[in-house]
């Protein structure tokens, strides 16, 4: 049994109280997102590049992306068909409404978005029964969501994920805000000031209570960052939250949609590995150390295709190609791509399966 009570999301019912976060390009796909749903978690596909691995991608990717997303869900429905399995979307996305939309035709179950505020989700969605959650990282872009969406479409969210600052790939951060959190620079060994990051979750949780009491009910919270054992998650548990959301624990499964090149760079690396790094869109991110990442410092990339993935990139200035980079990734060419990852990965000492993972964060023996 678990020591934690399901999540509920308004008729959905997640049996452990564990989302396992979106990771793209290709990183949680269906193999992922349909174990952790049939061992009681919430699964996501990350829709970013899905269809990298499509004949036509470099000559159509939306085209091949939106065909993968529907291969993909049918996929993981197949593995957990009673399970809760959705999709990680980026608001930064190029054709975000697109993708939104082909979510709902796929028959998704929730839609978690960040990388930007998803001021006009609810649009996207209107008339279907996918649920909706914002990713935030402050009292500030919840309120804001929660404000935009009671004026505009009169309705909450159906779910709240607050992401922390030791959550991995493109953070919802500035790298000021970053070091508030971080008694020592964020290259070397670094010291986390957990006690100021709880603070912010409690003010979150104050402003979505707020909703919650303006229509009748109760809206779940989960929080991200940072989230990797057992004691992680009840140290979050305590602070009054629903649930949480992991990322990186899950990357070193066996299921995990990952070459095993990609995991394995996780169980080599060390905390000395693990960097903040300026995406080619401008954003933080974090990521583990290695050539490719040295080699742009001084030797930026020719891009000679740009694949329309993110709206604020300009192959022009951009010091590498995003999507390449994280392709690279997935197909384990580890040296020559950007490795992104959250800031324990250098916890990551085994290879695990998604069952046993959710059964040790919510205290029971697997």
């Amino acid at each position: 049994m678990s020591r934690y009570e399901s999540l509920r999301i308004g008729e959905l019912t997640v049996e452990k109280p564990v989302i396992q976060g979106g990771m793209g390009v290709g990183i949680s796909l269906s193999s992922l997102a349909g174990a952790v749903a049939k061992a009681g978690g919430l699964g996501l596909i990350s829709s970013a590049q899905i269809g990298f691995k499509e004949p036509d991608f470099h000559e159509n990717p939306k085209a091949a992306n939106m065909r993968a997303m529907a291969s993909e869900m049918e996929k993981a429905r197949a593995i957990a068909p009673n399970g809760v399995i959705g999709f990680n979307i980026m608001v930064a996305t190029r054709d975000y409404p697109e993708y939104v939309k082909q979510a709902v035709n796929v028959g998704a179950d929730i839609i978690v978005s960040g990388a930007g505020l998803p001021v006009s989700l609810p649009e996207y969605v209107k008339g279907s029964k996918v649920k909706i959650a914002p990713i935030v990282s402050s009292p500030k872009s919840a309120s804001v969501i929660c404000k935009m969406w009671d004026r505009k479409y009169h309705r909450a969210p159906d779910l709240v994920v607050i992401e922390g600052p030791l959550a991995g790939g493109h953070l919802g951060f500035s790298r000021e805000e970053l070091s508030k959190f971080h008694a020592d620079r964020e290259d070397t060994d670094q010291t986390y000031d957990q006690a100021a990051y709880d603070q912010e979750i409690r003010d979150i949780l104050e402003v979505v209570a707020e909703y919650g009491e303006k229509y009748g009910c109760h809206i779940p919270v989960v929080s991200a960052g940072g989230v990797f054992s057992r004691e992680d998650m009840a140290h979050h548990m305590s602070l009054g939250v629903d649930g949480v959301q992991v990322g990186t624990r899950f990357v070193t499964t066996e299921e995990c949609d990952a070459a095993q090149a990609y995991k394995d760079a996780y169980l080599k690396a060390e905390k000395k590995d693990i960097v903040i790094v300026k995406s080619p869109v401008g954003m933080p991110g974090r990521a583990i150390r290695n050539h490719f990442l040295e080699e742009m410092e001084t030797k930026p990339e020719k891009i000679t295709r740009c694949f329309r993935c993110l709206e604020h990139c300009n192959p022009l200035t951009a010091p590498y190609c995003i999507t390449m980079a994280l392709i690279r990734a997935a197909l384990g060419q580890v040296d020559d791509a950007l490795l992104f990852c959250g800031y324990n990965a250098y916890r990551c000492h085994k290879m695990e399966t998604a069952a046993e993972i959710i059964a040790d964060l919510c205290g029971e023996e697997h």
